[in-house]
């Protein structure tokens, strides 16, 4: 049975009319290139207040510089919040440049700090280069917030998709090593569990459009290097393989409710909720992966003042 008549009215036409796309080993790189082609060409006009300079941030332990985009406005504030931005795309597409608009959003409106590292990808790096490139991203945040002007008491991390799967692990992993902290995490329907993929229970109302149960497997296996669901996947890969999620910065989590990652991101929250972390949680009726590429829709424009909302509070900016 499809989940076709589940669809919000206003997003119908958009993810009906969506060609289908199959992920390869052989045909990624030529979806990478068109996917960043698509994405510079729908750009708008960036907001000229806004700087966008590059920086590389050292690795760690071994690990390769990591480039990265920082945007932020013209002040002498030296106690500014700041974003740490980990894009989406299933852990084998996606740039900082494709998130442009949002983060100048973020550092205009907010008058925040943002980086947005170019994390690396798989299959070519699988875990744990992701994690260790976003590890390396906030060091060097913190090592140069004088000259950036952070308050390191207000640094949140943020991302959608993979980004936010990204994001959940990130924040685990800065707790254990209890270097630095966190104030907020952003969890933008976040890809958390790489046992969805193997699970025969799930409902086909879930997962239709978008980001589908095959491109799920196809991330996955390419981020941890072999084939997901077993038994040895590390929290800091899959935050939800976390058994402890006690300690955690406040979250704002929200996804669409036809989302294949619907079931793993409501059991996360209640899992959090169960360790004493404030959670603020939206599920958007009618939504698919990706539902705000429909921008003029209801359920899009409710998503962007929630999401503004949250995060404007997580770092103290609203």
């Amino acid at each position: 049975m499809s989940s076709e008549y589940l669809l919000e009215a206003d997003l119908r036409d958009f993810f009906l009319s969506m060609p289908p796309l199959e992920f390869t080993r052989d045909t990624l790189p030529a979806v990478r290139e068109a996917r960043e082609a698509m994405a510079m060409e729908q750009m708008p006009p960036l907001p000229p207040e806004v700087s966008i300079v590059q920086e590389y941030a050292p690795g760690r332990d071994g690990h390769p510089h990591v480039r990265m985009k920082i945007y932020r406005t013209a002040s002498a504030r030296k106690d500014r919040p700041a974003i740490l931005h980990l894009h989406g795309g299933g852990y084998v597409l996606g740039s900082p440049e494709s998130m442009a608009p949002q983060c100048c959003a973020w550092a205009k409106g907010m008058d925040a700090v943002v980086v947005a590292p170019a994390y690396r990808l798989g299959p070519e790096t699988s875990y744990p280069g992701n994690v260790e490139d976003a590890y390396a991203a906030l060091a060097w945040m913190y090592a140069n917030a004088g000259q950036l002007g952070i308050d390191t008491s207000r640094i949140a991390v943020a991302g959608e998709s993979a980004g936010g799967g990204l994001a959940a692990a990130l924040a685990l992993l800065v707790r254990d090593r209890k270097e630095y902290a966190f104030c907020h995490q952003q969890l933008i329907f976040p890809m958390l569990d790489d046992r969805t993929t193997i699970r025969a229970d799930l409902s086909r109302m879930f997962g239709e459009y978008v980001w589908t149960r095959d491109k799920n497997h196809f991330g996955w296996a390419a981020l941890l290097g072999h084939e997901p669901g077993t038994d040895d996947v590390s929290p800091y890969a899959a935050a939800a393989r976390a058994e402890d999620l006690s300690g955690l910065p406040p979250v704002f989590l929200s996804t669409g409710a036809m989302d294949l990652f619907t079931e793993e991101n409501l059991e996360y929250a209640r899992r959090l909720m169960a360790a004493g972390v404030p959670v603020e949680l939206h599920v958007y009726p009618g939504a698919p992966h990706g539902f705000m590429w429909v921008p003029d829709a209801r359920v899009t424009k409710q998503y962007a003042r929630d999401a503004w909302d949250g995060l404007a509070r997580g770092i103290g900016a609203a």
